[in-house]
C-alpha cells in the first residue's frame, strides 16, 4: 500500500478479513519495543489512517517466558515506562500489561483483537515469538500482519540460510542498495491522522489492568512480587530508548574512531555496548547505521561498488566505520538469516558437516578439567580469566566481546561432550546475558563450535579442527590485569 512499509517486510499471518467497522487498529508490540524507526508502528498508524480508527498499542510482558528474571523484566520495564510517556505525548492509547501471575494475561489479545479492524505485530524470527504470533493469528477473527523491522536487509530478501559470513556479505552487498532508501520513518506517529486516543472498555481494563507506575519506575518490591527468577538481579545497565540513544551518542563521540583497532581490547575497549538495546528493540539498526554514516559524511546516492564480499572498502567509509558496520549489519543479520531460514537453527545437528564430524570424532577425548553447570555458573574453575568473564556475565549481564569467544571455547573444552557444551553455553548465556536468546548471540555460541568458520590445523584433542583459543594466549596478547581486578572472586555473589 502506498505510504505504508515495503511489502517485502509485511507477512500476512491468517486469512481473516479487515473489519472496517472495528473500534481501533491494534498494534501488538512484541519485539520492536520503541516508538521511533519502527516499521510495524508505521504500518499500524497507516492502517489507522486508512480505516479512520484510533490506534491502540498493546505491549504485554508475560511471566513464564524461558529464563524470565528480575534482570530481563527490569530492562523491558524501563522501555515500557518510556513508551508510556511517548505514546501519551502522541495522543495514542497505550496499554502496558505485565502479567502478575502465570496465565493471568490469557485472553487479553483476543479480547482486544475481537474489536479491532486490523492487528499489526512484529515479525521476529527468534526465541518463542514466531510460535506465539502464529498461534495468536490462528485464534483471532481479524487480519493479522507481522512486520519485519529486524535489520537493514529484509528477512525475506534472502531465500536461504548462508553458511559463511563471506557468502552472506557478498549477497548483502548486491541486495542492500535497493533497500537502503526504504528506511523506517524516524517518528511514525508524526503524520498520524486517525481519531484521538480511545479509552479501553471497562471490562478489559478491570480484568487486565495496566502496569502500575511503581513497577514501571523501578520499585524493587513491585518487581519482587512477580513470579520470576529473583536470583538473577537487575543489571547496572538500564533499558529503554533514552538509555539506548545515550549509549549510541557516547559510542559515536568517544569510541567509534578507534573501533577498528580497539574493539577487542580489554582495557580501553572501543566496543559499542549496544547489543542489549538492539536485542530488546529499544534501538533500531537503521538508526545506528544512519548515525554512523552521517558522521562519515557518506553519500547514499553514490554508485554501489562491486559486491566482492570483502569486509573493507564497500562502504567507502573510514576503517573503523566499516569495521563497525560489518558487525552491525553482516554479522548481526547473518544470525537473523539463520533464525529465519535454517530450521532448528539452535540444534547441534545444524552445525556444518565438517564441524559436527570433527567434534564427534573427538567427543570421547579425555578432558583436562571437567566442570558441572553449577561449578561453571559459580565461576569455580581453575582459570582466573574465564572466571572473571563469567562473573562479569553474572553481575552485569554482558561479557567483553573478545572474552565471550574465549568463554565459549573453554566450555567446549571443560564439558563431557560437545552437545553438553552447547546446552551449558545456552543456559548460562540466556539466563544471564541481556542480549541472550537473540539470533546474534546464538550465532556467537555456534561460532565457537564451527558455524561460520573453517577447519583449522593442526588437529587437536577435543576441538579436532575447530578453532582453538586459550586463556594463556589471550593474556599474552592483551592487558588483563585491570579486568581480573574488577571481576575477581571478591564480588562473586554480586548480581545474583
Amino acid at each position: 500500500m502506498p505510504g505504508s512499509v515495503p511489502e517485502v517486510r509485511v507477512r500476512v499471518m491468517n486469512s481473516a478479513p479487515v473489519q472496517g467497522d472495528g473500534e481501533w487498529v491494534l498494534y501488538w508490540m512484541v519485539a520492536v519495543r520503541r516508538t521511533r524507526f519502527n516499521f510495524a508502528l508505521q504500518r499500524a498508524a497507516f492502517w489507522a489512517s486508512e480505516l479512520g480508527r484510533p490506534l491502540l498499542v498493546l505491549e504485554a510482558l508475560r511471566c513464564d517466558y524461558p529464563w524470565a528474571s528480575d534482570r530481563l523484566h527490569r530492562f523491558i520495564l524501563d522501555g515500557m515506562a518510556e513508551n508510556r510517556r511517548a505514546f501519551g505525548r502522541a495522543g495514542v492509547t497505550y496499554h502496558p500489561y505485565v502479567e502478575p501471575a502465570l496465565g493471568a494475561g490469557r485472553g487479553l489479545l483476543e479480547a482486544l483483537a475481537a474489536r479491532a479492524g486490523v492487528v499489526v505485530t512484529d515479525d521476529c524470527p527468534a526465541f518463542f515469538l514466531p510460535r506465539m504470533v502464529a498461534a495468536a493469528a490462528a485464534r483471532v477473527p481479524v487480519l493479522v500482519e507481522a512486520v519485519d523491522g529486524n535489520g537493514l536487509l529484509p528477512l525475506r530478501a534472502a531465500d536461504r540460510a548462508y553458511p559463511t559470513a563471506h557468502g552472506f556479505r557478498r549477497f548483502l552487498q548486491r541486495e542492500l542498495p535497493r533497500h537502503w532508501a526504504e528506511a523506517p520513518e524516524a517518528d511514525p506517529l508524526a503524520k498520524r491522522s486517525g481519531p484521538p486516543a480511545v479509552p479501553l472498555p471497562e471490562e478489559i481494563f478491570d480484568r487486565w489492568p495496566p502496569a502500575g507506575s511503581d513497577l514501571l519506575m523501578g520499585d524493587a518490591a513491585a518487581l519482587a512480587a512477580l513470579p520470576l527468577d529473583h536470583a538473577v538481579k537487575p543489571a547496572p545497565l538500564r533499558g529503554g530508548s533514552e538509555a539506548a540513544g545515550a549509549g549510541l551518542s557516547t559510542f559515536l563521540s568517544a569510541r567509534l574512531a578507534g573501533y577498528a583497532q580497539g574493539r577487542n581490547r580489554i582495557e580501553g575497549s572501543a566496543a559499542s555496548g549496544l547489543s542489549p538495546y538492539l536485542h530488546f528493540g529499544h534501538l533500531s539498526a537503521h538508526e545506528v547505521a544512519a548515525a554512523v554514516l552521517e558522521r562519515e559524511d557518506w553519500n547514499p546516492g553514490r554508485p554501489s561498488p562491486k559486491a566482492t564480499g570483502s569486509r573493507q572498502g564497500w562502504w567507502g567509509a573510514s576503517a573503523s566505520a566499516e569495521a563497525f558496520l560489518d558487525q552491525l549489519i553482516t554479522w548481526r543479520e547473518l544470525g537473523l538469516n539463520a533464525a529465519a531460514h535454517l530450521p532448528a537453527y539452535q540444534d547441534f545437528e545444524t552445525l556444518p558437516d565438517w564441524a559436527r564430524a570433527t567434534l564427534l570424532k573427538h567427543s570421547a577425548d579425555p578432558r583436562p578439567h571437567l566442570y558441572t553447570l553449577g561449578e561453571l555458573e559459580a565461576a569455580a574453575t581453575h582459570d582466573p580469566l574465564w572466571n572473571a568473564a563469567q562473573l562479569q556475565l553474572v553481575r552485569e549481564g554482558t561479557i567483553h566481546n573478545y572474552l565471550r569467544m574465549l568463554w565459549g571455547k573453554k566450555i567446549l573444552e571443560w564439558t563431557g561432550h560437545p552437545r553438553e557444551a552447547l546446552e551449558v553455553m545456552t543456559e548460562l548465556n540466556d539466563r544471564f546475558a541481556l542480549d541472550g536468546r537473540d539470533p546474534n548471540s546464538v550465532a556467537g555460541i555456534f561460532w565457537t563450535l564451527g558455524r561460520y568458520d573453517r577447519p583449522w590445523g593442526p588437529e587437536r584433542p577435543i576441538f579436532g579442527t575447530v578453532r582453538f583459543m586459550s586463556s594463556q594466549n589471550t593474556a599474552r596478547k592483551m592487558d588483563v590485569t585491570g579486568y581480573l581486578r574488577r571481576f575477581g572472586p571478591a564480588g562473586a555473589a554480586d548480581g545474583r
